[in-house]
């Protein structure tokens, strides 16, 4: 089927194939055509250009007006918790009164109040909840995201979510990655007796994750309070011999060395980096290692925000995402991201657009397939409202801005 997208005021986010993610000063340009049109081949970019450049509409199955809005490609989110059973409204109240993020977890709330609400939620219900944020954020422009288990903290509990998560990749039409969790903190059975969890995860839960084929990915959360460099190397050991690369939560309550440990065993992303020095970005420097900063867990925590701006400058990548989860970022919305981005971290507009696209597509792993408008990648756009300019979209960041959001199906899912 042949889609043509017309009367395109500016179509944003054009990079030629070769380009993996964006670093350093090349994360402030975002390269636009004004008036221009799009071509899609069975949800594949075949082709775009400038209107006075061609007659584009002949022959298409189905076009598409723009009305001079804009045309880009869909946000991606990298980094979220979104399947989960109830919420956890009762902590924010804790919140209010002053406790800090982990205080609430060392009386036994937090992570693990999570763990015991979905012990008790069917898998089908767990399901119906889960599916509901996902449609949330499709609404909201995302066309791909990376979903964590960790609130299981048990074998079965844990399989349970991931076999949630396959279920929503076979229903949705967007990209959806799945990280196996487990080391997300310490199950209640274990409490006082971390390397005994540690062995649960390695002996027992990551095998039976890679027999049933549940997960892309493994993460550990190697912070103050939860998991050391030492347990995290463990388990990204483990996980090498399934072949899952790992995805790691660091230093958002402690410089916890979790981003050397992650570099070290070739992680895709390191996330969180509320608390970074000067050793962490030089650790980062030249590897494929995605930095990858979570600024809506910093605006509801009352956290530091991550040194995006600081990065940049000394020519790494960033990449943004939401961190979608009922205790520390109960949003899922990436134009708000952006506009932390902007409003707090003090990133430009096409930095904070970088970050959530090809930089948070490529920490993803599916920027070979999303994340800019660039030939030969999957059409999953966003058609916005006439704009005045792409600063509008964090500037105004509660104003509604999207006409309509396109999640193609190619004949190959990512």
């Amino acid at each position: 089927m042949r889609t043509v997208i017309h009367n395109i005021g500016r179509l944003c986010g054009i990079l030629p194939a070769s380009v993996r993610r964006l670093e350093g000063e090349r994360m402030s340009q975002v390269e636009s055509l004004d008036d221009a049109w799009i071509e899609l081949n069975d949800g594949i970019i075949t082709a775009f250009g400038r209107r006075e450049d061609s007659q584009p509409g002949i022959n298409a199955d189905d076009v598409i007006d723009a009305e001079g809005g804009y045309v880009m490609p869909t946000f991606c989110d990298s980094h979220t918790h979104i399947v989960y059973a109830g919420s956890r409204d009762g902590e924010f109240r804790d919140k209010i009164a002053g406790l800090s993020y982990e205080e609430i977890a060392a009386r036994g709330g937090g992570i693990l109040n999570s763990a015991d609400l979905l012990h008790n939620t069917s898998e089908d219900e767990l399901f119906r909840q889960s599916l509901a944020r996902v449609h949330e954020i499709m609404a909201k422009g995302t066309g791909a995201v990376e979903i964590k288990s960790g609130y299981g903290l048990r074998t079965e509990d844990e399989l349970k979510m991931l076999r949630v998560i396959r279920r929503i990749k076979e229903t949705v039409p967007i990209t959806v990655k799945a990280t196996f969790l487990g080391a997300h903190a310490v199950g209640r059975e274990y409490a006082g007796n971390r390397g005994a969890y540690v062995d649960l995860v390695c002996s027992e839960m990551l095998p039976r994750v890679a027999e049933e084929g549940l997960a892309d990915y493994v993460d550990v959360f190697c912070d103050k309070g939860f998991f050391t460099p030492e347990d995290t190397s463990r388990i990204l050991e483990a996980a090498a011999t399934f072949g899952l690369r790992g995805k790691i939560h660091a230093n958002e309550l402690a410089i916890s060395g979790g981003v050397q440990v992650g570099v070290s065993h070739g992680a895709l992303s390191v996330d969180h980096l509320e608390r970074t020095g000067q050793e962490e970005m030089e650790c980062l420097r030249s590897r494929e290692t995605m930095p990858t900063m979570l600024p809506g867990a910093s605006f509801f925590l009352g956290m530091p925000y991550g040194r995006a701006k600081d990065f940049i400058n000394a020519g790494l990548a960033v990449a943004l995402a939401s961190d979608y989860n009922p205790g520390s970022s109960p949003s899922g919305d990436m134009r708000f991201v952006m506009a932390l981005g902007c409003i707090c971290m003090r990133l430009t507009p096409e930095q904070a657009f970088n970050a959530c696209t090809i930089n948070s597509a490529y920490a993803m792993g599916v920027e070979d397939r999303l994340g800019s408008i660039t030939i030969g990648k999957l059409g999953s756009l966003i058609i916005t409202e006439k704009l005045p300019s792409l600063a509008f979209i964090p500037y105004s960041h509660h104003t509604p801005f999207i006409r309509r959001v396109l999640t193609p199906v190619p004949s190959s899912k990512v």
